[in-house]
C-alpha cells in the first residue's frame, strides 16, 4: 500500500544538498549585489564567511581559511598542484572522487614517486599502510561510497609529510581533528546546503611552510596560485579572493553558517546527521531487500548514506538489469515526489543514496523510508511480472 505521508522536504540529493530548514529567498535580502567584492563591504562579507567557518568548526587560530574558485574540486586541485612533489606521495582511494585525485597526480602532475592504496566501493583501504614520512592524500568521507574514515587516530602527530584531506561531505557533519590535518577542502553545496561553485581551503602552519619553501617545477595558472615571491598570498585568507565570487552565494553561505550557530553549532550539526544514519540503520536492520553498501558500522557515512540490494531475486539479475532496476526505483520515488535524486552514483554499485546531512530533518528521513519499501515492491512486481 502506498504510504500516506510524504517527507515535508523530499530533497535527498548529495549535492547540491537540501537548504537549511525554514530557508526562503528572504534569507538573501542582505546580499551585496551590484557592488565590487573588493569594496570594503564586499570584503567584509567574505571575511564573515571565513570567521563564521572558523567559529563553527573550531579551526585553530593559526590555520588559514580561504575562499577559492571551482568548488571542492578547485580547492583540491590547488592543494595538489601547489604542494605535491617535494617528497613521495601516498594516495588513498576508495570511491570515485578519491580515484580522480589519483588520476590527477599520476597522469596530469606525473609525479615519479606515487603509491596508490585503494579499496573497492563500500570498504576502506588499510589505513595503517599510509606512510606519513610522505605526503598522504585522502577523502574523509566517500560521497559516492557511503564510507568514511572512523577518526584521525591513524594520522601521527609527528608526521613528516602533509595530510591532505578532501572533506567535502564531512565538514560540518563529522568531527575532524584539526591537529591531524594540514590541508582540508570542501564546498558550500554540501552539509550546509549552500550554492555551488565556491570552495574552501584550510591550511595548517605546516602547509604554509611547505608553500613558502617549495617551488613546484610546473607552471601554475593564476587561478591556482597561492604564493607570490615565495610568500603566501595572505589576502586570499582574509576575503580578497582570486576571482570574482557570487555575492548572492556569499550571502547564502553566511545564512547557513549563522543557522549552524543558532541550532547549537557543530555538536548539534553532527547530532542531526548521525541521527539520520541511526534512523536508516534501524530500518535496514528490519529490511528484507536493502543493506548498506559499507558493511562496517564504524565507517558508515552519516551524510552520503549508500544502500545496496540484498533481495536474492534482484541480486541474481545481471549487473545491467540491476542498474535498470535501480533507475526505475529512483524514478518512481521522484514521480511520487517522495524523494528526489535518490539514485546511487553513476560509477557505484546499483542501489540508492540518501543524503543525511545536517539540513535534512530527522522526521523527513523517517517519512521517506516507507516510500522506499513501497517503490521497491512496485518495481519488483513489474520486473518479475507479479
Amino acid at each position: 500500500m502506498k504510504p500516506a505521508r510524504r517527507p515535508s522536504n523530499p530533497l535527498f540529493s548529495s549535492g547540491p544538498c537540501a537548504k537549511r530548514p525554514g530557508w526562503s529567498l528572504d534569507a538573501l535580502d542582505g546580499a551585496l549585489l551590484g557592488r565590487s567584492h573588493r569594496s570594503k563591504p564586499g570584503k567584509a562579507k567574505l571575511k564573515e564567511v571565513i570567521d563564521l567557518t572558523r567559529a563553527v568548526l573550531a579551526i585553530p587560530g593559526d590555520y588559514r581559511i580561504g575562499i577559492v574558485p571551482a568548488s571542492d574540486t578547485g580547492a583540491v586541485e590547488m592543494a595538489l598542484w601547489n604542494l605535491l612533489g617535494e617528497r613521495g606521495v601516498d594516495m588513498m582511494a576508495w570511491e570515485s572522487f578519491g580515484k580522480e585525485w589519483v588520476t590527477d597526480v599520476t597522469k596530469q602532475l606525473r609525479l615519479s614517486d606515487v603509491r596508490t592504496i585503494q579499496a573497492p566501493y563500500g570498504e576502506l583501504p588499510d589505513l595503517s599502510q599510509a606512510d606519513f614520512s610522505r605526503d598522504v592524500v585522502f577523502t574523509w568521507n566517500g560521497t559516492t561510497s557511503g564510507v568514511r574514515v572512523p577518526d584521525g587516530d591513524w594520522i601521527p602527530a609527528d608526521r613528516e609529510g602533509l595530510s591532505i584531506c578532501d572533506a567535502t561531505s564531512a565538514a560540518f557533519a563529522m568531527d575532524i581533528p584539526w591537529s591531524k590535518i594540514d590541508v582540508a577542502t570542501w564546498s558550500w553545496q554540501k552539509v550546509l546546503g549552500g550554492e555551488a561553485a565556491h570552495g574552501m581551503l584550510v591550511l595548517s602552519p605546516r602547509a604554509v611552510a611547505r608553500l613558502e619553501s617549495f617551488q613546484p617545477d610546473r607552471p601554475l595558472p593564476k587561478i591556482f596560485r597561492l604564493t607570490s615571491g615565495g610568500k603566501l598570498i595572505e589576502g586570499i585568507f582574509v576575503g580578497d579572493t582570486i576571482n570574482t565570487p557570487s555575492m548572492l552565494c556569499v550571502e547564502d553561505a553566511i545564512d547557513g553558517l549563522r543557522w549552524s550557530l543558532s541550532v547549537g553549532g557543530l555538536t548539534q550539526l553532527i547530532r542531526r546527521s548521525e541521527q539520520n544514519l541511526r534512523i536508516v540503520s534501524e530500518w535496514v536492520a528490519a529490511s528484507t531487500w536493502a543493506g548498506f553498501l559499507g558493511d562496517d558500522p564504524a565507517t558508515r557515512s552519516c551524510t552520503s548514506i549508500c544502500l545496496r540490494f540484498t533481495d536474492p531475486e534482484v541480486t541474481a539479475l545481471t549487473p545491467e538489469a540491476q542498474e535498470e532496476f535501480a533507475k526505475k526505483l529512483a524514478a518512481l520515488l521522484e514521480k511520487e515526489e517522495a524523494a528526489f535524486d535518490a539514485g546511487s552514483y553513476r560509477d557505484a554499485p546499483p542501489g540508492l543514496r540518501l543524503w543525511g546531512g545536517a539540513t535534512v530533518e530527522n522526521e523527513d528521513m523517517e517519512a521517506v523510508l516507507p516510500w522506499l519499501d513501497w517503490a521497491f515492491a512496485t518495481v519488483k512486481a513489474e520486473t518479475f511480472g507479479r
